[in-house]
């Protein structure tokens, strides 16, 4: 102790004999502080802008400053800028030093997206073309952004609206360009398009033939006929096979009955005042059915043997923890979730899958046919169930789909011939936008809270719209909470895939646990064209297709998931 206030006493000595005004005086210089312009320093950027940090110092004189990034240095200045344009997080190290010690702080820096507002407009591949006098109604899809957003519609190079959606309505005849524009603080985008308005002798006649080539077994009759046909007027249609005329009509349907086998040349002409539009189709008369069918023997297998063709419409499952870019590649995928008795989902109306069997599944008149789903009480997502015959021995579904008639079959509000097209979005993260062959128009939403993959339209379609043709059903799902918590989707009777039917489920199972479940189907349900029994004693394929264009709020588009498709006359044998 006392050898310790002596060296007290020496360095107070030593102190005062410095300090010509006799007051004492202890050094105040020690380490840096620094105090970051961020509460919990995390800094926003936007993708390609600039963001200055400016912390504030103590102690700071004379300091050497050093700013690290992944153990770079980037900086030596008291501030920061920052310019980053790949989107992701970066963390920071400021360290601080004077001749007294460092101090250092650890920030981040999380780079996004720029919110560009991205327009979505379904436009023809060659523009609009209306007649004089009707009105245009166009509904742009806008990306969200969280920022103001300002919108404009040109005609001509001049502004005539700042609404989203326009409607243009021309008087006289002509060439009109139009664009939609929309801007705000982070960018800009923009779609131009022309419209023609013609006089009724000027607008084009259109129509669609789904295919060219068809097949059908001897005795049978098939529908021929053009789709989504457009400014007829009063045309007249002849039809001829093997070049002699059969029909001649305002009616543009043909029923094709030559019972001989063989290969027919059928034509058809579109005639009305103002133009003549020829398109030829082929027709297989191939042998009488029961010429390919395909025995069971019992190395046959009751499940399907192979997926043909998987084109989904967009959904909030598609691409989904899968990526694909070729049908092939669709059908592989398709094959490979259900030999795991895992869903594959068709997506909104239209989407289908087709796949065949290593045998033929015979008509005994009862249930023939199994398709699993997944549906539970209230949660029901009806598609229609299709078959086929290998009528051409080739091996391949391309001869003549049959509807397997269900409960709302003839139905008035049940259409048929339904067709939607939907276009790919322009930016990820956007709706899919559709129109169909009513007149209506809708989207497939995008599910930003479940479903993150960019894009919901399916990446092995390469054309920036397609679209899908079959039977569609009245929807009848509703928001039973009444403020869009709880939606229900009710069951249909019975004769769907995915349906929690009373009846073709062949069980009291309530299916409370939402676990895979089959619907049962007869061929002796298969229709033609009509509506008249089929008769088809066997079939080789089955196409399944989602049959209803409907969303439940948050809940997202109706699609029909499908686990499996078997022969059931093997199940119910055993």
């Amino acid at each position: 102790m006392k050898k310790l206030l002596s060296c007290l006493f020496a360095a107070l000595f030593v102190l005062s004999s410095c300090n010509k005004d006799d007051v004492i005086e202890v050094d105040s210089q020690t380490a840096p502080r620094i105090t970051l312009d961020s509460e919990n320093a995390v800094y926003t950027i936007k993708s390609g802008r600039e963001l200055t940090i400016s912390p504030t110092y103590e102690n700071a004189d004379k300091a050497l400053y050093v700013w690290k990034i992944d153990g770079k240095v980037v900086g030596t200045q008291p501030a920061l800028t920052v310019c980053e344009q790949t989107v992701g997080e970066l963390f920071v190290l400021l360290q601080v030093s004077n001749r007294y010690g460092t101090a250092s702080e650890e920030l981040r820096v999380d780079v996004v997206e720029l919110e560009i507002p991205t327009i979505s407009l379904p436009v023809p591949e060659k523009g609009y073309t209306i007649l004089v006098g009707s009105p245009l109604t166009l509904k742009p899809s806008v990306i969200d952004t969280s920022i103001p957003t300002t919108c404009t519609w040109s005609v001509n190079g001049k502004e005539v609206s700042s609404e989203k959606e326009f409607t243009f309505d021309a008087s006289e005849a002509g060439d009109y360009t139009l664009e939609f524009a929309t801007r705000n603080e982070d960018g800009e985008d923009s779609k131009e398009f022309g419209v023609k308005v013609c006089t009724i002798d000027e607008m084009p006649f259109g129509w669609t033939f789904d295919q060219t080539v068809f097949n059908l077994s001897a005795g049978r009759r098939i529908r021929l006929m053009p789709f989504d046909i457009t400014n007829a007027f009063d045309a007249s249609y002849t039809w001829s096979v093997n070049g002699k005329q059969v029909q001649q009509s305002s009616d543009p349907v043909y029923i094709f009955s030559e019972s001989a086998e063989g290969t027919y040349t059928v034509k058809v002409e579109m005639k009305n005042s103002y133009l003549t539009v020829p398109q030829e189709l082929t027709v297989n008369v191939c042998p009488a059915e029961g010429r390919y069918y395909r025995a069971g023997s019992p190395a046959s297998s009751k499940d399907w043997n192979k997926v043909y063709e998987f084109l989904a419409a967009p959904g909030q499952f598609v691409n989904e923890r899968y990526d694909v870019t070729t049908m092939d590649a669709a059908c592989a995928y398709a094959e490979s979730q259900m030999k795991l008795n895992t869903y594959v989902s068709l997506g909104a109306f239209g989407g289908y899958l087709v796949v065949g069997f290593d045998h033929s599944i015979e008509n005994d008149g009862g249930y023939n046919i199994g398709v699993s789903g997944n549906s539970f009480d209230g949660s029901s997502e009806p598609g229609i169930v299709w078959v086929m015959q290998d009528e051409n021995g080739d091996g391949l579904p391309n001869d003549t789909w049959y509807e397997l008639k269900g409960s709302e079959y003839g139905k008035p509000e049940t259409t048929q011939d339904y067709a939607v097209t939907y276009y790919r979005p322009r930016a990820a993260g956007m709706e899919v936008q559709w129109t169909d062959n009513k007149g209506a128009s809708g989207s497939v939403d995008y599910l930003s809270q479940f479903h993150t993959q960019d894009y919901y339209y399916p990446a092995w379609v390469e054309a920036d719209s397609y679209t899908l043709r079959g039977t569609c059903l009245k929807a009848n799902n509703y928001d039973q909470s009444g403020n869009g918590s709880y939606w229900v989707n009710p069951a249909y009777d019975w004769g769907y895939a995915d349906n929690f039917s009373p009846i073709d489920r062949l069980t009291d199972d309530p299916n409370s646990g939402a676990g895979v479940n089959a619907n049962h189907f007869r061929i002796s349900d298969a229709v033609t064209f009509d509506g008249k029994p089929a008769g088809l004693k066997y079939i080789d394929f089955v196409k399944v297709q989602t049959g209803i264009q409907a969303k439940s709020g948050w809940l997202g588009e109706i699609s029909t998931e499908v686990f499996g498709v078997f022969d059931y006359n093997m199940t119910k044998k055993k």
